[in-house]
């Protein structure tokens, strides 16, 4: 059964009134980041892994509702509790942390009230993609994100200069001939790397390799992946400002590095699941040669 035959379904009753719960509850949430923190650069991610969520969640509802169903009300309540309180300590305190993320336990409280942990297993990649949406707190961020800056804008220069670029590093500012460039947290930050890490995982979701040893290294070389995007993003932003100016390369053209940045780690990760590919079937090819 498809999933728009389930919605219309009778047995759909008690998930329907769950949505209109959770759309009550968590909808001036989704409304004010929209509006305020999802709208920047650094989180602009938010939205996309939300519907890419959605989606997931959609697709998993036919397995969902074909499982044998065995409520367990006892965990159910205890967590939906947590999670309630959770997201009442987080929406009053402002602490988004705790009020975005109370949303996966929340979720996860309803399953077990009412189908079971067997079910909530069908679910465990979607509500584990969600918490890429969760904003993290800014001593955390800024924390984890001078390093990895750092190392961006010095890989950039490096490659830059070997180009014969007259360009010049200091920190994470970077001078290329009249101008001068901040690489921001939106260009190299953490975030980003949770967004790529997101299209990595989702890759792996979607491709279901059987090869555990595949997925795991596939997995590993998703961080980075994730880094020489960035970089990519850094040097097409640092030529763009050096050969149209700093308005081209703080407007459209901006975005348009976003863009190739997500296209960039989008065919990384491509090539590196046909090089591991490739060489599982030379290694399987030698293994059965030897055996025979």
């Amino acid at each position: 059964m498809q999933p728009l035959q389930l919605v219309q379904s009778a047995a759909a009753r008690p998930w329907l009134i769950v949505l209109v719960g959770v759309l009550a509850m968590y909808g001036p949430t989704f409304w004010g980041l929209f509006n305020g923190l999802w709208s920047t650069d650094s989180q602009g991610h938010g939205p996309i892994v939300l519907a890419i969520s959605v989606w997931l969640l959609w697709r998993r509802l036919p397995d969902l509702m074909a499982s044998p169903a065995a409520p367990a009300p006892r965990s159910g309540w205890t967590l939906f509790v947590l999670a309630l309180l959770l997201y009442a300590l987080g929406r009053s305190q402002d602490i988004l942390l705790f009020e975005v993320g109370s949303l996966v336990p929340m979720i996860s409280a309803v399953m077990l009230i009412l189908r079971g942990g067997a079910s909530l297993k069908l679910l465990l990649f979607p509500l584990f993609f969600m918490l890429f949406m969760v904003p993290l707190p800014a001593p955390v961020v800024d924390a984890l994100t001078q390093p990895m800056k750092l190392a961006v804008s010095y890989v950039a220069e490096s490659l830059l200069y070997t180009a014969g670029y007259p360009i010049s590093r200091s920190g994470v500012i970077l001078q290329i001939g009249p101008y001068q460039l901040l690489v921001a947290d939106a260009c190299a930050g953490l975030q980003t790397l949770f967004t790529l890490e997101a299209l990595g995982l989702l890759y792996l979701n979607l491709i279901r390799h059987e090869s555990m040893a595949r997925n795991v290294t596939l997995a590993i070389l998703i961080v980075p992946i994730s880094f020489t995007a960035n970089v990519i993003r850094v040097v097409v932003l640092t030529l763009i400002t050096y050969h149209f100016g700093d308005e081209a390369g703080q407007g459209f053209l901006h975005g348009f590095a976003g863009m190739v940045l997500f296209m960039a780690a989008l065919m990384m990760t491509i090539l590196a699941d046909s090089l591991i590919r490739a060489v599982v079937a030379i290694w399987s090819g030698r293994s059965r040669s030897a055996t025979a």
